[in-house]
């Protein structure tokens, strides 16, 4: 039977890797499972969970109502590395290879680690993407700089925007303008042809396409609140996207 103490220090470590997971794009119910088999693991049975994609809710040993935690969860970003490095931990724990103060210790370090790539590298991956989009929607190979540019140009301008106004459907929508902007300036100068199929490609990168997928990953598991959420917060981005565009296309 596990002191007081000991189940606290459960609790703390369990939270800590549900919330590294949760703020790195890891589904609710991944979250939730991992936050119980480590608890399991560490000598407590008797766990409950409820994660939302705003909050992690965790009790173990129900018997005591003090042993009940809350954890707000402001941030949320897709960190794929960092869900991989937590499960690969909680797996450790599992089989035994390593103790409660390891775990905490590694999940910290995992915790405080920068793993995204550069800035630089982000924005040449979204200009690649935007540009092969349109060869993959048949548009021509006259729009593959054209798309190139205008994505690389939108995503950048996303990232920054969304430094300097943390709410993300501003940033989504003014990165969609500028988008819209470079792509008919493209058509103007004759550089580019097809206008419909360059800012088609440009606004991939921006797309919710993890956000969907976890929407509806969740409804189908019956995590009714964070898939309709998640659900919600992908229509306002597709909205973000499609306002900033049509904007563009009604002054232009």
């Amino acid at each position: 039977m596990k002191n007081r103490e000991q189940i606290y220090e459960i609790i703390d470590v369990c939270l800590l890797a549900g919330r590294i997971m949760l703020q790195s794009g890891a589904e609710t119910y991944r979250v939730e499972d991992t936050m119980m088999r480590m608890a399991k693991a560490l000598g407590i049975e008797q766990t409950h969970s409820y994660v939302t994609p705003t909050g992690i809710m965790f009790s173990a040993d129900g018997s005591r109502p003090e042993t009940t935690r809350l954890v707000r969860i402001s941030e949320r970003t897709t960190d794929l590395k960092k869900v991989a490095l937590v499960n690969d931990v909680s797996r450790r724990i599992s089989s035994g290879q390593i103790d409660i103060q390891e775990a905490n210790r590694q999940l910290k370090a995992i915790e405080s680690s920068q793993l995204i790539y550069p800035l630089w590298i982000q924005v040449v991956a979204a200009a690649i993407a935007s540009s092969c989009f349109v060869i993959m929607f048949r548009g021509s190979w006259a729009d593959f700089l054209p798309a190139m540019i205008a994505g690389g140009s939108g995503f950048f301008c996303f990232v920054i925007f969304h430094r300097f106004v943390p709410v993300k459907f501003f940033a989504e929508f003014l990165a969609s303008v500028i988008i819209g902007s470079i792509s008919y300036l493209f058509v103007v100068l004759g550089l580019g042809y097809e206008l419909d199929k360059i800012i088609i490609g440009a606004v991939m990168p921006l797309v919710p396409g993890l956000l969907i997928t976890n929407a509806v990953r969740d409804l189908i598991a019956g995590h009714l609140v964070s898939g309709l959420s998640k659900g919600a917060e992908a229509f306002l981005t597709a909205f973000a996207i499609g306002s900033g565009i049509a904007v563009v296309l009604s002054t232009l």
